[in-house]
This record gives structure tokens, C-alpha cells and sequence, in this order.
């Protein structure tokens, strides 16, 4: 879990790395006092299992629908809990809240998250936590007031650290995802195949190739090679 004042000078920053339309807590929730965020990690088997082929596995696609339910359960029960202590929640989806031209959403958990100091960014867009990337995150703003907590300045991912590894690269099946660039529409296009394939299991626009298979996938492996007194591979 990793929490944020609501007047991180972090926050409106968002608007510029994220996307200009993102939304501070306060356009959540009036008065907000702090912003949780937390991190759901799949099962090892699930990575295993999305690591072979072009298209997402069935695993892969039940853990993301289940996960976003998971999710929206987490977070009606904490806004029930704050609220019935006196204190006022705003909650967002888990997903599929953003514009479908811009493909940017309007609350990114994934942004806040780092904001909270949760993890930092890899190479392939996503949120590298202690317990890596394989998994989904979640988050909520209330008026309580909470201690925030500090955000790491080291890298987590190989690359931004090194530049020893670019998995995350190679493993794209879609031509989206490049050491200086990310196509987002290229991405976007891979997933609503998963989704078509996937139909009878739920809303599944997913891929997540870049995120098995890597050293990322269940653990901070720059950390690990820091605690393992490891040298650097660049």
C-alpha cells in the first residue's frame, strides 16, 4: 500500500506526464486529505501462463476481469469503512475510464501510485512495485488525513538503471513499445483482439506480454541485485 497527501506538488504534475485532462483528489473529493493506493499481484501461474503465443491467455484475461472486481470490492468496503467513522471517500473504476481517442485516462492508478510512492516506472509503461509488475492496481481519496509515505529515488527497472535489459521490448507483440517511444494505439489494437478472443469471459482488453517473462514480472529486480551486492551489467 502507499499513501499521498492530497497536496502533493506531485498531483498537478500528472496533468503534464499523464494526461491534461487528469484529475487532482480534489476534483474527486472536495477537501481531500489523502490519496491510497495499493497492489494486487497476480499468481505466478498466471504470468506463466500468458508467456508463449501472440494473444493473452485465458488465465491472463480471467485474472484481469476477476482482479477488477476485486478491486471495486476493496474499495466500496474502505469507503463504507471511512465513511461510517465519519470521514468522506471518493472511489474511481479500476479501469475503463478514459477517452477512447486519446486513450488517456482520467484517474491514473498506475501515476497516483507512483505519486504514493508505491513503486517507480519500467520501461514498459508500467508501475514496478516490491512485488513487481505482474498484477493490477487500485486507489481511493478521502478527507482523512494520513502520513504519506516516501518515495524511492532508485530505479527499479534493469534499463532506466543500467541499461542492462530491454525484455519488455522484445516481448511486445505489437510493434507498440520502443526503448524511446511507446505507441499507444498499436497497444490499444493488440488488446481489442484479446478482447474479441476473450468475449465469453468478460470485458478482457488486455495483453500483458510485456509484463511476463521479464525480470520485473514478480519482484523489483533492481533491488534484488543491490540486496544480492550484484554489479552492474550496462
Amino acid at each position: 500500500m502507499g499513501v499521498a497527501s492530497a497536496g502533493d506538488p506531485l498531483f498537478p504534475e500528472l496533468k503534464r506526464v499523464a494526461s491534461p485532462s487528469h484529475l487532482l483528489p480534489d476534483d474527486l473529493l472536495a477537501g481531500a486529505g489523502a490519496v491510497v493506493t495499493f497492489f494486487l499481484p497476480f499468481e505466478r501461474s498466471v504470468g506463466l501462463s500468458n508467456i508463449s503465443g501472440d494473444m493473452a491467455s485465458a488465465e491472463w484475461a480471467t485474472a484481469y476481469i476477476e482482479t477488477n472486481e476485486l478491486i471495486r470490492a476493496v474499495c466500496a468496503y474502505m469507503k463504507g469503512w471511512l465513511e461510517a467513522a465519519g470521514y468522506r471517500a471518493a472511489v474511481t473504476p479500476p479501469t475503463h475510464d478514459f477517452d477512447d481517442g486519446a486513450l488517456m485516462s482520467a484517474w491514473s492508478h498506475r501515476h497516483v501510485a507512483f505519486v504514493a510512492g508505491l513503486g517507480r516506472f519500467g520501461l514498459n509503461n508500467m508501475l514496478i512495485t516490491e512485488a513487481g509488475c505482474c498484477g493490477r492496481l487500485g486507489s481511493f481519496v478521502t478527507s482523512l488525513e494520513l502520513e504519506p509515505d516516501i518515495r524511492a529515488t532508485a530505479e527499479a527497472c534493469l534499463y532506466r538503471h543500467d541499461g542492462s535489459c530491454h525484455r519488455c521490448v522484445t516481448r511486445c507483440v505489437g510493434d507498440a513499445l520502443f526503448t524511446d517511444r511507446f505507441d499507444r494505439r498499436a497497444c490499444y489494437d493488440v488488446c481489442l483482439r484479446n478482447e474479441r478472443l476473450h468475449a465469453s469471459l468478460g470485458a478482457a482488453d488486455v495483453c500483458g506480454k510485456c509484463l511476463v517473462a521479464v525480470p520485473c514480472a514478480f519482484v523489483d529486480p533492481v533491488a534484488r541485485r543491490i540486496a544480492k551486492n550484484e554489479p552492474s551489467r550496462a
